[in-house]
Formats: C-alpha cells, sequence, structure tokens
C-alpha cells in the first residue's frame, strides 16, 4: 500500500509539472516582448529630443549671427581677416570698388544711370537721408576756467536695431602754422556704452579746462559712433561747435543734426618711398614728423606703426622705435615690405603715430599713401613708380 500511494503521488507530481511547464514559458516570452516594446518606445522618445535640440541650437545660432552682427564683421573684416586701422580701411575699399569696376565693364552704364538719377534729384531738391540729431548743452565759467558739457541725447539714428552706441568728445584748438587748418587736441573723451536703446540718454558730464583766451580758437567736436565689440567702431556722424559762441555764464542748449565725419590735419609726417622691383619690394623711409606740443608737461614716447596693403593682400605691420614726444620728431628709420608683380602695384600704406602711457597709447595722426588717394599722396605715389630704385620724399598731412 505505501508503495501504490508513493507511486500515486510521482504520477500526480508528473502531472502537475507537464501542466505547468507551458504556462511558465509563455509568460517569460510575453515579459521578453514587452520589454522590447519598451525599449523601441524609448528609443524612438530619444530620437525625437535630439532632432529636437539640433533645431533649437540651429535657431539660437541664427539668431546670435543677426543680433550681434557678425555678417556685419565678416564683411569690414573679410578681406583682411584682421582688425585694420580706419584709413586703411577705406582705403581698401575704394580700390575693391575701383577693380570691380576695371574688371566689370558692363556695370559702367549702371553707373552712369545711378549718376543721371542722382543729379536729376538733386536738381528736384530731394533732401538727402538724415543721419540723426544730437542734443546737449554747454556752460563755460569763466571764474573757473571751466567748460561744461551736459545733456548729451540722440535720436533720428540710422535704424539696424537697438545697437549699442557712445559718444566721442574732442577738444580741438586752432594754431597758426604754415600748414593749413592745423589743430591741436587739447582733449578727448569717451562716453559710457548705451546699450539696447533706439533714442539714447548718456548721464556723462564732460568738464574741459579751458582759459578766457583759448576760448576764440577752440572748437568742439562730437562723434556719434555704433559700439561694436567685434570689429571696429562706426562713426554715425557727427557735430562741431565753436566756441566763439559761447557767453559766460549762460548755459546754451544745442541740438543740432549729424554731419558727415571729416577729418582733422594735427601735424605732418615726411616720407621716403622707394621702388624695388626686382626683388619685388617697396622700402618705406620714415623720416621726420612735426606734431603739436604734448598734452601734458610730462615726458612721453612715440612710435610709428606701418601697414602696407596691396589689393587683398595685407603685409604684416612694422613698427619704430619709440622716440621722444616732441614738436619735431626724428625717426630716420627704412622699413622693407615684399610687392606682387608690377602691373599690380595697387598699393596703400598707412602711418599712424601712437603716444604712449605707462597704461596705454592714444592715437597722434594718421597719414595715408598710395595711387588710389587724393593730391599729394597719387602724386607721390607717382613719382616713386617713375623712379625706379630711387628715394622719393615728401611731406603729409597727419589726419585724426
Amino acid at each position: 500500500e505505501e508503495q501504490d500511494t508513493i507511486q500515486k503521488s510521482s504520477v500526480m507530481l508528473d502531472l502537475h509539472s507537464s501542466r505547468m511547464m507551458p504556462f511558465s514559458n509563455t509568460w517569460k516570452y510575453g515579459i521578453l516582448a514587452l520589454a522590447i516594446l519598451f525599449l523601441l518606445v524609448a528609443l524612438t522618445i530619444l530620437t525625437c529630443q535630439v532632432c529636437q535640440l539640433q533645431k533649437c541650437n540651429r535657431t539660437r545660432k541664427k539668431k546670435r549671427c543677426h543680433s550681434r552682427g557678425w555678417v556685419r564683421m565678416k564683411a569690414l573684416n573679410g578681406i583682411w581677416g584682421k582688425k585694420t586701422p580706419p584709413l586703411l580701411h577705406d582705403a581698401a575699399k575704394q580700390s575693391n570698388a575701383d577693380i570691380k569696376a576695371s574688371t566689370l565693364m558692363l556695370g559702367r552704364s549702371q553707373e552712369l544711370r545711378t549718376e543721371d538719377f542722382s543729379s536729376t534729384s538733386s536738381d528736384l531738391g530731394l533732401l538727402p537721408r538724415s543721419r540723426g540729431t544730437l542734443k546737449f548743452s554747454l556752460l563755460y565759467c569763466r571764474e573757473r576756467c571751466e567748460l561744461l558739457l551736459t545733456g548729451l541725447e540722440a535720436w533720428g539714428l540710422p535704424s539696424r536695431g537697438c545697437a549699442e552706441s557712445a559718444i566721442r568728445v574732442r577738444l580741438l584748438r586752432h594754431i597758426p602754422s604754415h600748414i593749413p587748418g592745423l589743430q591741436c587736441m587739447v582733449q578727448e573723451w569717451k562716453s559710457q556704452v548705451v546699450k539696447n536703446c533706439c533714442r539714447p540718454a548718456f548721464g556723462d558730464h564732460f568738464v574741459f579746462s579751458l582759459q578766457d583766451a583759448e576760448v576764440e580758437k577752440s572748437t568742439l567736436k562730437l562723434e556719434v559712433q555704433r559700439f561694436d565689440k567685434y570689429s571696429r567702431n562706426a562713426v554715425l556722424g557727427e557735430v562741431r561747435v565753436t566756441l566763439s559762441e559761447l557767453k559766460a555764464s549762460q548755459s546754451l542748449v544745442l541740438c543740432k543734426e549729424l554731419q558727415k565725419t571729416t577729418k582733422d590735419v594735427v601735424g605732418e609726417v615726411l616720407v621716403s618711398l622707394k621702388c624695388l622691383p626686382i626683388s619685388q619690394r617697396i622700402e618705406v623711409g620714415l623720416l621726420k614728423a612735426k606734431t603739436t606740443s604734448p598734452r601734458s608737461t610730462a615726458e612721453k614716447n612715440v612710435y610709428a606703426r606701418i601697414d602696407v596693403s596691396c589689393r587683398r593682400h595685407r603685409e604684416k605691420h612694422q613698427k619704430s622705435r619709440p622716440r621722444a614726444h616732441t614738436p619735431l620728431i626724428i625717426f630716420n628709420e627704412t622699413f622693407f615690405f615684399h610687392m606682387p608683380e608690377p602691373p599690380a602695384w595697387d598699393c596703400t600704406v598707412l602711418i599712424s603715430i601712437y603716444e604712449v602711457d605707462s597704461d596705454s597709447r592714444h592715437l597722434i595722426g594718421q597719414a595715408t599713401l598710395g595711387r588710389r588717394r587724393a593730391n599729394e599722396a597719387a602724386d607721390h605715389w607717382g613719382l616713386m613708380i617713375k623712379s625706379i630704385q630711387q628715394p622719393v620724399a615728401k611731406w603729409h598731412p597727419l589726419l585724426i
């Protein structure tokens, strides 16, 4: 009997195990299929999130390019790849325009049409586009011998979004000399930068030390600049005020439209040029420079920087040794620059003279030479090309 019971129990266990085996396998395969399905759903969601993140990054980059002005920076610095001084940059734009005009002969007819249209518009009396308006107040205190400039505010500036703007103030004094229009920069200030404002109001107060006898010979120059931290600042326009109009101890509120910026003569420099076609080089000799007296009585040094560019190629700049800042500065240094073939000698030479302080430098003046420049600069360049391997020296005005 015991054996029969044992056999019956074993048979029951076998039947029970045979019934449970297919049930457990079904659960296993079901759970595996469900896990695979969840994995596929998770991968799909992850792929969608990555695509949305890439789209957001692209739109942010486009907005940054438009807001930061990268397109303008590339247009200004795309030729050189670096920051260029103001006069050299203007000369580069002018030479590029001449190159395009000489290569594209079909565009001459269109240029003539535009000139005719501009002449007809001037005959009809159409007003030019306004550069903007600048408002400020001046007060001259004769007891303290001080000139106070306050209430700087600008509006109507060329619309390029609400960009950053600043004002540079210069006090100039006329000096009698054989150089026509020679002036001395007495003081220079720069206002704070106003960001994201279409009508900027500058809260700066500028005080200039000015003697009573110097008021008649002094001029105040205010330049409105579009501040750009990625490239050089763009000057929107200027306002000049002759201080002889001021009356002592009376505040004068002025509201004037911005005019096209002009350069001021602050000295002259003696430069020699020599053409060396065999070695494909040009020799720039910096001989002398006549400047006005230094701003302060402290002894300061000056140095010159020479930049040479030929069409779309810019040579590495060179600097002179420091010299003492005196009314007549003697350099007597020569600099050699590599130039391309003689038919392509359409180049520009920029000479910049800086005054060095302990912590900064100040631009005294710049002189530009080249074939595309006007009057004496172009004549000097033509004499250099005619006088092969012979130095030709000439005086040129220093502008600021």
